[in-house]
């Protein structure tokens, strides 16, 4: 995928996704090329706010974490981001039938690969030691993956009919926030484990 595209797919039904949809990458190498290094972000970033900038941004999680109980939630939450993007794909794939389409599995993975970049990138946002700040450009990046999913369900599966591509996307939107709040809890959940097996 090309990233230079990526600020006019915030805006547009055409531009951008139009090259999306002509180079249409597999399965296999939007994984490889995009979502793995993208995924990578996040759990890279919440090993280096616990270890470097400790209670700044998680203030519950002090006392301090060690560095193995950090690398161990980051790499299950780095599998867990995989896996949910490959189940949004499918919960996508599911979710044409409300608008009676079909789209391919592909199609559908390519959606769930490109919606949660901002998500992915607001991760950057904890070099900044501040909840505030963080939680202001995780309410951002919602905003934008909000507006990818709106503006690529209709290129992406072929709608011509603008309040179907509508319906569909808040569908999607929806599935998204559950799986985002499910990643935050699974999270959450492993660093309560690794605290309470001390």
């Amino acid at each position: 995928m090309n990233t230079h595209n990526l600020p006019k797919m915030f805006f547009s039904y055409s531009e951008g996704w139009q090259d999306v949809i002509r180079v249409h990458p597999t399965v296999s190498r939007m994984m490889a090329m995009y979502v793995v290094p993208m995924s990578l972000i996040p759990p890279a970033m919440f090993l280096y706010a616990m270890l470097v900038t400790p209670g700044a941004v998680f203030p519950a999680l002090v006392p301090q974490i060690t560095m193995l109980e950090a690398l161990t939630v980051a790499v299950a939450f780095f599998a867990i981001e995989l896996a949910m993007v490959a189940l949004m794909a499918s919960i996508i794939q599911q979710m044409g039938d409300v608008v009676d389409v079909r789209p391919a599995y592909e199609d559908a993975y390519l959606l769930a690969a490109i919606a949660p970049t901002p998500l992915w990138l607001a991760a950057l946002a904890l070099f900044i030691p501040s909840v505030w700040v963080n939680g202001i450009v995780v309410a951002i990046a919602w905003i934008g993956s909000a507006a990818l999913i709106y503006h690529g369900v209709a290129p992406l599966f072929r709608l011509e009919d603008h309040s179907k591509a509508r319906l569909m996307g808040s569908f999607i939107l929806m599935a998204g926030v559950i799986a985002w709040v499910a990643l935050l809890v699974v999270l959450t959940l492993m660093l309560s484990i690794l605290i309470g097996l001390r």
